[in-house]
């Protein structure tokens, strides 16, 4: 469970300060789906503070496991742990939440269960909510599994299609697995309830 210093400051400045930068604010209620370690969650949580939530959704166990431990040595209390064991259907109340992350998952999905991904993001977003994408291993950044053929603005498309209309683009130095890289994440806003 050791960190390297890179990630150590990631989770403890320089995350926090790019969570608040992609719009990320005190109190709200964030969804990190494919949190992993939690190098996301971790300055998410401290983005929103005590009476914010933060909500790590992982289908594996070890390593929600790990972020548990992780968190309780930071004395985190605002992390919630769900494991999804593979379903995309969360068990959220409906627009319940104001920010969630898709951070370098989406690629490991066919474009069907995409929409569904969206949908239910859509789904526990209130409204106006941001959808914040990091859609690693696109065309453009070392594609790999679903998205070898998929380039960034097709996925703006499909997002869109889903009734999230795009907002801001934010470049810069970021987490990918264990180290840091640049990448662009990509905001887009819940506009309007489906009937």
């Amino acid at each position: 469970m050791a960190i390297n210093k890179d990630m150590e400051k990631w989770e403890k400045q320089e995350g926090v300060k790019f969570l608040r930068r992609i719009g990320l604010k005190l109190n709200q209620t964030v969804l990190d789906f494919g949190c992993r370690v939690g190098h996301y969650t971790i300055p998410a949580a401290r983005v929103v503070g005590s009476k914010g939530i933060v909500y790590a959704v992982d289908k594996e166990q070890e390593v929600l496991d790990e972020l548990q431990q992780k968190a309780a040595g930071l004395n985190l209390k605002n992390i919630r742990i769900i494991n999804t064991l593979g379903r995309i259907k969360l068990p959220l109340e409906n627009r319940t939440v104001d920010v969630v992350l898709f951070y370098d998952v989406l690629h490991y999905h066919k474009k069907k269960e995409r929409k569904k991904l969206y949908v239910e993001a859509y789904r526990v977003l209130k409204q106006d909510g941001l959808l914040s994408v990091y859609p690693k291993h696109s065309m453009e950044d070392d594609p790999i599994m679903e998205f070898q053929n998929i380039g960034i603005e097709s996925i703006k498309r499909e997002i869109q299609d889903s009734n999230f209309a795009f907002s801001k683009q934010h470049c810069g130095l970021i987490s990918h697995d264990d180290g840091l890289n640049q990448g662009c994440i990509l905001n887009f806003i819940k506009y309007k309830e489906k009937d």
